[in-house]
């Protein structure tokens, strides 16, 4: 029988990686704060010269570059766009540097990981903001970092990922389900203890544990799991970055028809989705790498 890496030995590896996100609670905590201002999210930014860097470029590639006004500065991009939305591409470019590691494994081609947890990432925002019931913000962050555990796990079982699909195929299971089986661990659980070691608060590390959402987690995480879980969904269905594990996903229909995800309100949303998605990735939204 081989011997695998341990979920320990895996999160080890994984969290010697370069550019990890270790800024993104600290930015959780002031996006959260009543009594924060602008510059409480321009300092923490600028903690990362390259992350001060990466963000403006993304500022002005996502919203100034057809034809609108470029900003020459952090400060001036957050009084155009606002706190929240920096903070939304800060995120994104701490967790896409991290994502952008090269492993194998998995059928990725350069980009896809990233590319889906960004779509899921916006489509949770989306689907947030339409309900009312999910903070639009949290939401993009647990959708944008849930699925880390499989980058962890490729990165240290990448050799072993073929039995993961022999036996998903043998067995008709989820791919969470067969990485269970065969290493004693899965990417949901990975993921929920680096995100722990990062210091990462108690929603977000359930949100990567809880993989699918059910109806008996703690009550007060329902709600923003179930965005994430619907958002994961669009993700894979609007095919941006979906290798085969990502169609191999354990999906909850009912308890997204119980939330009032229902297929046609899902499909409703594809199209804002799509755009949002677009806007952001323009045209590597299905291939091609990406750099942040």
């Amino acid at each position: 029988m081989p011997n695998f890496p341990t979920l320990d030995q895996v999160c080890d590896s994984a969290l010697r990686l370069p550019c990890s996100p270790t800024l993104i609670p600290r930015l959780v905590a002031v996006l959260e704060d009543v009594n924060a201002s602008s510059q409480d999210v321009e300092t923490i930014i600028r903690m990362d010269t390259a992350l001060a860097g990466s963000t403006l470029r993304l500022a002005n590639s996502a919203y100034f570059a057809s034809g609108g006004q470029r900003v020459d500065s952090l400060g001036e991009a957050i009084m155009r766009l606002g706190s929240r939305e920096i903070y939304r591409l800060a995120a994104l470019s701490l967790a896409g540097r991290w994502m952008a590691q090269p492993v194998q494994g998995f059928k990725w081609e350069p980009g896809d990981f990233c590319r889906r947890s960004l779509v899921s990432a916006v489509a949770a925002e989306f689907l947030a903001e339409q309900s009312g019931r999910a903070d639009p913000a949290v939401a993009y962050t647990a959708a944008l970092i849930h699925e880390i555990g499989k980058l962890a796990i490729a990165y240290s079982c990448g050799e072993h990922l073929g039995e993961v699909r022999m036996k998903c195929e043998k067995e008709s299971i989820s791919w969470n389900r067969a990485e269970q089986a065969i290493f004693g661990y899965n990417y949901a659980s990975v993921g929920a203890e680096m995100l722990r070691r990062w210091n990462f608060p108690r929603n977000l590390v359930a949100i990567a544990e809880f993989q699918p959402p059910t109806m008996d987690m703690p009550e007060d995480l329902l709600p923003l799991a179930v965005h994430v879980h619907a958002g994961k969904f669009l993700g894979v269905t609007l095919g941006a970055g979906a290798a085969e594990d990502g169609f191999l996903f354990e999906f909850n229909s009912n308890i997204l028809v119980e939330w009032g995800f229902t297929p046609e309100v899902l499909e409703i949303a594809m199209p804002d989705v799509l755009t949002r998605a677009t806007k952001l990735l323009g045209e590597k939204l299905l291939r091609g790498a990406l750099t942040f």
